[in-house]
């Protein structure tokens, strides 16, 4: 049997996967493993189940779910598991006052993590850069997400969860300073630069990143990585960096001769090398639900193993908050192991709207992958021919997040035998694209899945009224609803009619689900600063004259122009996702989700047009909702 919990969770026996499919199930099985081999008392799993407020028949259930765990894994209490071959038995069986699982050496990955992680800590330690290198590289592969994945962790294991990703980052970083000594600092500044984008208050990854460029000969810009890094710690915790990283800055500043490279370092690593591809892709942080078979039309498409003539784009399409980024990332970690020579990840816009110029994110990718070379003194197109020619021999996987124009699927596009991933906020046409997924909003059963993942059946089933609200609320949208349970999670004494009396219907009083989760204001407005002036102004005064739909004569009345004019406009809308239209009986109507409805009237329209009203204030209605739909609109 083998175990694993660096990623997402999977008991294999003989290869096969055999792990449980109940939440509950998956929560006590993943406990007992990681604490395999010492008993867990009772009340601990009782714990982490129910936190403190347990049942009065938690017991009971709890020897429910050890009597299903058995009979899942046909398992019994005197004879269980598989033979590995140490003469270590796999047992689940009973303690006094609780249960352990045996596992022999090996059946956990995050066993054999550490034990690599120290193997390689006292590697470098020694002054063996290069065997600290690889088996520190071997440590970090053993990870392909985030600690447990899609199991929702109760205290214990979120505990467990803390002390893996923060060995994880210990790895990392040990593993970066041995690259440094070995002079790879050239090649890592791609992977150091993503590194800091990510956490921008982790020190030890801004110190090594000026370092890397400091020795690169690219002195401004780690003078420049410096001061980003002194805005982010003030910004967010309210701190100036470390002793250690202002020192850092003060020899950059005269030139410290101990800055420069070791004089015995073996020089620049070929990125191919087996061991040393890149891999830029964002952990898993949330569980999906409802895009399963999405996922799997995706996967087939681009781990077909027949030779393609071309670059071949796997396209997700959906509105603001619809999770298209999340479904993007899941998506290649589904199909990675399909891309040996790599993983290149870029989000293209920022978050005041304004796009990343690709000649930008082409050299950061040439950087990833040790070709710095090309970029002296390169241009655009030439960026562009070496990228495409190196990834034209190999099986490179780009994943770029937020794409606005096709033009950046041009300039980024990879050789053939290498694919892209990429998410939209805007229906995309291009050659490339051969499955385009529609990241829609969730069906109210799914939204209720999503929920019952985190707050578990009972806590919904006792506010039945208030779940249906909430869903209404959210517009189906993932990121609403993450935000919601995440808050209801952290407040396990509220109803769900509490946090709805604190909305007060506006989604924008939900607080999002981490100090950097994205906001569902914050997303709209990414969208609604891509829009001409025009399309500004006719998405306020929609969404704020009617719940129902608008027709085109409708919005001609509103907006004061022709029915032409009036359906490019509400056409626009729908390609940028922000509108939705339905044939009711030969003729479109145009509708606004709640949620957009709500952001809308924060939003400024742009100074260039102020042909188009504003709309009327405190949300009245600008014209009689059937007035809005009554008159047939172009249906072609």
């Amino acid at each position: 049997m083998h175990v694993k919990v660096l990623g997402e969770f999977e008991v294999l026996r003989s290869g096969v996967k055999v792990t449980p499919a109940a939440p509950k199930l998956r929560r006590v099985f993943a406990l007992l493993a990681v604490e395999a081999n010492r008993a867990v008392h009772t009340d601990q799993l009782i714990e982490e189940l129910w936190d403190d407020r347990p049942p009065l028949s938690a017991v009971t259930t709890l020897q429910t779910y050890i009597y299903q765990l058995r009979k899942h894994l046909n398992w019994s209490e005197k004879v269980t598991g598989d033979g590995s071959g140490t003469g270590v038995k796999v047992t689940l069986r009973t303690t006094p006052g609780g249960y352990m699982l045996t596992l022999p050496d090996g059946a956990l990955d995050a066993v054999e993590f550490e034990r690599l992680a120290a193997l390689g800590r006292e590697q470098l330690a020694g002054g063996n850069f290069e065997r600290a290198s690889l088996i520190l590289r071997q440590a970090l592969d053993l990870w392909t997400s985030r600690a447990f994945g899609a199991v929702s962790p109760g205290p214990l294991l979120n505990a467990h969860m803390v002390r893996l990703e923060e060995l994880r980052k210990l790895a990392l970083g040990h593993r970066l300073e041995a690259d440094l000594q070995l002079g790879r600092h050239i090649d890592l500044i791609g992977e150091l630069t993503t590194l800091v984008t990510q956490q921008p208050t982790h020190e030890g990854f801004q110190a090594k990143l000026m370092l890397g460029l400091y020795r690169a000969g690219r002195r401004a810009e780690a003078l420049q990585a410096y001061q980003r890094a002194r805005s982010a710690l003030a910004a967010e915790l309210g701190l100036e960096p470390s002793a250690e990283l202002r020192r850092l800055h003060q020899a950059m500043l005269t030139a410290d001769p101990c800055l420069d490279a070791p004089a015995d370092a073996t020089g620049t690593m070929m990125v191919t090398a087996k061991h040393q591809q890149p891999n830029q892709l964002p952990l898993e942080t949330d569980h999906l639900v409802g895009r399963e078979d999405a996922l799997e039309a995706v996967r087939r498409t681009l781990t077909d193993t027949g030779r393609r003539p071309t670059s071949v784009v796997a396209l997700a399409v959906g509105p603001p908050g619809s999770g298209k980024s999340v479904f993007a990332v899941h998506a290649a970690h589904r199909v990675r192991e399909s891309y040996p020579d790599g993983v290149l990840f870029a989000r293209l816009q920022r978050d005041d709207g304004s796009l990343v110029p690709t000649d930008e994110v082409l050299a950061d990718f040439l950087r990833a992958l040790g070709l710095s070379r090309a970029l002296r003194g390169a241009s655009p197109q030439e960026m562009q021919a070496a990228f495409r020619t190196w990834t034209a021999q190999r099986r490179l996987l780009v994943v770029l997040d937020d794409v606005v124009e096709t033009h950046q699927l041009d300039a980024l596009l990879p050789g053939t035998g290498s694919a892209m991933i990429a998410s939209s906020r805007r229906l995309l046409s291009h050659p490339a694209v051969v499955i385009t997924t529609r990241t829609a909003p969730l069906a109210d059963e799914i939204c209720q899945c999503l929920l019952s993942d985190v707050l578990g059946d009972d806590r919904l089933q006792a506010d039945l009224a208030g779940l249906g609200e909430l869903v209404k609320l959210s517009g189906g949208l993932p990121l609403a609803l993450r935000a919601a349970a995440s808050l209801l999670q952290r407040r396990p004494h509220w109803p769900i009619s509490k946090l709805l009396h604190l909305a007060d219907g506006d989604v924008r009083r939900i607080p999002p689900a981490g100090r950097d989760a994205p906001r569902i204001a914050d997303s709209v407005g990414r969208s609604f600063r891509l829009l001409s002036g025009a399309e500004q102004a006719a998405f306020r005064l929609v969404a704020a004259s009617t719940e129902s739909g608008v027709s085109v004569a409708g919005a001609a009345a509103l907006l004061g122009v022709d029915e032409s004019a009036a359906e490019l406009l509400l056409e626009d809308l729908v390609e940028f996702q922000l509108a939705e239209a339905e044939d009711i009986g030969g003729m479109f109507l145009y509708s606004i989700r709640a949620p957009f409805r709500t952001v809308a009237a924060s939003l400024t329209n742009r100074s260039e047009d102020t042909a188009y009203p504003a709309p009327p204030d405190e949300g009245a209605r600008a014209l009689p909702a059937f007035e809005l739909a009554r008159t047939p609109a172009h249906s072609a």
